[in-house]
């Protein structure tokens, strides 16, 4: 799945599998494409996923990001029908996470 955002919005949307349900998924409403949750798994000590996202979300060298609606416990303002987590593994193959154009995660680690 590839996700194109512009000012925390999905602004294009592709899959090698199951477009139709991602795009089906993005028009649920109109916060649906927004960014609701975004953070790094910390958790060095979890070396396997279980299956389970509540867990999963915390593996260290990974991604945790969700569409849709945000939690206003943490200050989160969007509302969605939809909350859909996605984690993606960065602790292989080259993965880099840039801020301010430099790069500041590389391989599931932050540089400094």
């Amino acid at each position: 799945m590839r996700l194109v955002f512009d000012g925390g919005r999905v602004v294009s949307a592709t899959a090698a599998k199951g477009e139709q349900l991602l795009q089906a998924m993005l028009d649920v409403d109109a916060g649906a494409r927004v960014l609701g949750e975004f953070a790094f798994g910390l958790n060095y000590g979890i070396q396997q996923f279980t299956r389970n996202i509540l867990f999963d979300e915390k593996i260290g060298g990974t991604l945790h990001m969700a569409l849709g609606a945000a939690y206003p416990e943490t200050g989160g303002k969007n509302t969605s029908g939809l909350h859909w987590d996605m984690i993606l593994d960065l602790r292989e193959n080259g993965a880099e996470v840039f801020a301010d154009g430099e790069v500041v995660y590389r391989n599931g680690r932050f540089l400094t």
